[in-house]
């Protein structure tokens, strides 16, 4: 593969878009001749992975042989090994120990004394005047991210001329950017390739299968689509390629709940908005398939007994052995199991509804130009299900992220009750039982994929949120209902109802 350049901003572009495609342990090999461009791609590279951009200071590793970058959005490393003669030199810098945590630039590769990750990206510069050439090879992970970039330059095809940002995502292996175009609508690309299906956990079926995850872009666009259609925003698909994975969507702006919460601006009006989009759409029904397009049709799974149990069996199987160091016994099992069987009746509604099941702080986003329901805006709607009303709200006022303030999350609970009130068949009473009981399902399930992020995907940025889950899991317990499950947890895992900072 070759890519031509016919400026430096041109080679600085390049560079740019393959930043986004870094992770830690990636590395790039670039070799060519003193003044070829190597420091000009390594420093564009570097610099698109910083928050300052183009002020964003980068000197030259020559004397200091290695240069790291640990406040970019991904730490960052560039070494340049000219000045060095023998293989004991190099080993000295520690940069195997760097790519474990960083992705590295190497220049002058060729004095390294053995390959350092078999992810491996290897550009090799020439030319003269402005212009180069730089014939690419990749390796790994690399080569598979090479691939991913031709396909969705393909899909942009009919969006030129615009320029590729990295848009931060969640915890999922979803994919996002934001594209400057001539306008200042900023549309999203969204990366959300077909998953295999994990291990499985229980009948011969994965965990995704049973707790209802959306396995591909059709549930994204299928879900969009019809609610967009009833009135809410939910970001428009402008165009989508099922089969790739790859869509075009609606960019709902910045001003998203947490982020605004956090900036200490007053997120009332927001969360009582959200509210009344939550009882708006409780008063409508919901359909279990959606068309997605291109003859695909999603299915909106019930949120049965078996995703809830699967869910809250992420405690014992992720939680427990972060505090204990080895598994549960198979009689703790059995008896959280049990408890929770019980439980189960009281999240059933009579008339099934849509479930967001990521109504939070991350997924709602504000849009005061708009009126009514339309100025909350849903994203994340792919995992929904079919299920009670309350799981949402509750998701949103025990937000698992940020502080949601105890007056603000009362209010808002009544403002909801307060809206369908007068809905015949309404009680208030089941409702608020289920809430209780849904709550203290999510914040159980919620430990588990913490502590299962950190163990399993060196995401150990999410256990600052356990205390705050912790909390609300105590909270929930204190429900008369939940009695059981609270004896339960104070005999055998107290330890998941007062989790401290930093433990």
């Amino acid at each position: 593969m070759m890519f031509s350049s016919t400026s430096p901003a041109a080679t600085e572009a390049f560079a740019a878009r393959l930043s986004l495609w870094a992770r830690p342990g990636f590395l790039i090999l670039l070799t060519g001749d003193l003044g070829s461009g190597k420091s000009t791609f390594a420093r564009a590279f570097i610099r698109a992975l910083a928050e300052g951009g183009a002020d964003f200071d980068i000197p030259s590793p020559t004397f200091t042989l290695v240069q790291a970058y640990d406040e970019t959005r991904l730490p960052a490393f560039h070494a340049d090994l000219y000045r060095l003669k023998g293989s004991d030199e190099v080993e000295e810098l520690g940069l195997a120990d760097l790519l474990t945590s960083h992705v590295g630039l190497v220049e002058w590769p060729d004095r390294l004394p053995g390959p350092l990750s078999a992810d491996v990206l290897h550009l090799a510069f020439s030319g003269n005047g402005e212009t180069r050439e730089i014939a690419i090879s990749a390796d790994g992970a690399w080569a598979k991210a090479l691939h991913r970039d031709a396909e969705i330059e393909t899909f942009l095809g009919g969006n030129r001329p615009c320029i590729r940002h990295f848009l931060e995502g969640d915890a999922s292996a979803r994919r996002y950017e934001w594209l400057e175009v001539a306008d200042a609508s900023r549309p999203i690309v969204m990366d959300m390739a077909t998953r295999p299906d994990g291990p499985p956990v229980k009948d011969g079926k994965p965990y995704s299968a049973i707790a209802h995850l959306a396995e591909g872009l059709p549930a994204v666009v299928a879900m969009n689509t019809l609610l967009a259609a009833r009135g809410y925003s939910a970001p428009r698909i402008l165009r989508a390629n099922l089969k790739s994975g790859l869509a075009l969507i609606e960019n709902l702006g910045s001003k998203v709940f947490g982020k605004m919460l956090l900036a200490g601006e007053d997120i009332t009006e927001p969360m009582l908005a959200a509210a009344e989009v939550l009882a708006d759409m409780a008063r409508q029904d919901w359909p279990s398939s959606v068309p997605a397009g291109e003859g695909v049709v999603h299915h909106v799974a019930p949120y049965d007994e078996e995703a809830l149990l699967i869910e809250a069996d992420l405690l014992p199987s992720w939680f427990w052995p972060y505090r204990h160091g080895e598994a549960p016994p198979p009689h703790i099992n059995a008896s959280f199991a049990k408890v929770w069987h019980s439980l189960i009746p009281h999240t059933v509604q009579a008339r099934p509804q849509w479930v967001l099941r990521d109504y939070h702080s991350p997924n709602l986003i504000w849009i005061p130009e708009r009126k009514g329901v339309q100025r909350v805006g849903l994203i994340d709607t792919q995992d929904a299900v079919m299920g009670h009303g309350a799981y949402d709200l509750m998701s949103m006022t025990q937000d698992a992220r940020v502080d949601i303030p105890d007056e603000l999350a009362r209010r808002t609970v009544q403002h909801y009750l307060s809206l369908r009130s007068a809905e015949p068949g309404f009680d208030r009473q089941s409702f608020m039982t289920a809430y209780a009981v849904l709550g203290a399902q999510r914040a159980t399930k919620i430990l588990g994929i913490f502590a299962r992020l950190s163990k399993r995907d060196g995401k150990h940025g999410y256990l600052q949120h356990m205390p705050r889950v912790s909390r609300a899991l105590a909270q929930n317990l204190e429900h008369p209902v939940l009695a059981e499950l609270k004896q339960w947890y104070l005999e055998h895992l107290p330890d998941a109802l007062a989790v401290k900072a930093g433990r």
